[in-house]
């Protein structure tokens, strides 16, 4: 396990009449996949969220990072020493929905607030909501409600739908079914972290299907829509944007474009926030920015500006400053409804080629406004 602690400006008082007394120092605990399959998310979550940290000029903030490695006993057991010998006020970092429902529930439990820059599962939504816990990104499933009525505008009336089978994925399907108006052509849940596609490939050639909707995070898309591209199948692909996001579309190439895919962030979102976010990434870092990246941006922000409101240790103040969301957000509007999730318009994109570089740019949106499903269960 590696573990990076990043202090950001000194942890003394210099220059005042108490000298040596120490600055009041909120510390976060980040725990997030950076290494093995899906490191990349991790990576450029850390890398958004400390981007805004360096950004803010702020000299009391102190960043501990662990790699869960993708393993929620792992995740766990980072969390456990976080929150009970780091003694971490805040807490952050999960990529998985399988992790985030090992890790989150407890830390909440103890007291601490969790801001997710990722995984939203609907258990913690719902009935599972809590005051503490506030994600910064999305509702697991409203991603692909959004392709769902994108295929409905496009014509689309039969499709093949599949994803893995864990919460994230499980979430995906039921969220594009919620939406879409046309019948299935079939529907299968793969094994996490699958790499051979051919059987479902070969279900989906005999399925009948006009279109096809899948939601393979990370390495799983790469795989899938390589060898979906080299197979003949040729039936339109609808997707989130977790398998067409920056990181993703340079490993799957020519075969991603022209896919249209779901997201509440794109680089050529019109906003000032967004334009000067994505030129500071690409000179800090050297790359272009990801939907990953900018939600950890939005996360380490919105914690910025509720530490401004409010100190930490006073729970109820600093909670109340998180729900207001007074931060400029890379998407534009922001607000959280009453269970702590974003409502938030939600648009497609289309994978194209710019010189040498894939990435995505926006058609338009798909759901304006949207709140999630499991609101009405949270009784906050």
């Amino acid at each position: 396990m590696k573990r990076t602690t990043l202090k950001l400006g000194a942890a003394l008082v210099a220059g005042l009449s108490l000298a040596g007394a120490a600055i009041a120092e909120t510390k976060v605990g980040m725990i997030t996949t950076l290494s093995g399959g899906g490191a990349g998310l991790g990576i450029d979550v850390r890398d958004g969220f400390m981007l805004a940290i360096k950004q803010s000029g702020r000299n009391d903030i102190e960043v501990v990072i662990e790699d869960d490695q993708r393993k929620p006993d792992v995740a766990v057991q980072l969390a456990d020493k976080m929150v009970q010998s780091e003694k971490v006020d805040v807490m952050t970092g999960i990529i998985w929905s399988n992790l985030a429902m090992a890790v989150i529930p407890s830390v909440t439990a103890q007291g601490k607030f969790y801001l997710s820059p990722n995984a939203g599962p609907s258990a913690l939504a719902g009935k599972g909501c809590h005051q503490n816990y506030f994600n910064v990104a999305w509702q697991n499933d409203n991603l692909h409600e959004a392709a769902g009525a994108y295929a409905n505008s496009a014509g689309y009336g039969k499709t093949f739908i599949l994803a893995p089978n864990y919460p994230a994925g499980q979430d995906a399907l039921t969220g594009y079914k919620r939406f879409f108006k046309g019948e299935l052509a079939g529907e299968i849940y793969t094994q996490l972290g699958q790499t051979d596609y051919a059987a479902e490939i070969a279900q989906i050639r005999a399925s009948g299907a006009d279109s096809v909707f899948f939601f393979l995070p990370g390495g799983m898309g790469i795989a899938f829509l390589k060898q979906y591209a080299d197979s003949g199948v040729d039936l339109p692909v609808v997707g989130p944007a977790f398998s067409f996001d920056q990181g993703i579309l340079q490993a799957v190439g020519d075969a991603a474009l022209g896919v249209v895919n779901t997201s509440q962030w794109n680089k050529d979102l019109d906003n000032a926030t967004n334009a000067a976010f994505v030129e500071s990434f690409q000179a800090e870092f050297g790359r272009l920015p990801s939907l990953y990246a900018s939600q950890g941006f939005d996360t380490a922000n919105l914690l910025i500006s509720a530490l401004e409101k409010a100190d930490v240790s006073d729970a109820d103040a600093f909670r109340a400053a998180l729900k207001a969301a007074e931060f400029a957000s890379t998407r534009g509007d922001f607000k959280f409804g009453n269970n702590h999730h974003p409502i938030q318009t939600i648009y497609a994109r289309e994978v194209v080629k710019e010189g040498d570089v894939y990435t995505n740019k926006l058609i338009g949106p798909a759901l304006e406004n949207h709140a999630d499903a499991y609101a009405a269960d949270c009784k906050m």
